[in-house]
């Protein structure tokens, strides 16, 4: 049973959890931003797609 209340008692990998959680925050909040820059980059390419289409019909009209 001591053992068990030593297991309770012990600190030491607090810190890590804590560390660890933080790193967490981190690539969520790096996910979701990543995330709106890939819907911006997406949207300017289907603009850019679009006028060069448009641009090489009326050339070739």
């Amino acid at each position: 049973m001591s053992f068990l209340k030593r297991i309770g008692n012990d600190k030491s990998g607090a810190t890590a959890v804590e560390y660890g959680l933080i790193a967490s925050l981190v690539v969520i909040a790096s996910i979701g931003a990543l995330e709106s820059v890939a819907d911006e980059n997406t949207g300017l390419w289907a603009v850019v797609t679009n006028k060069v289409t448009t641009s090489m019909q009326d050339q070739t009209s």
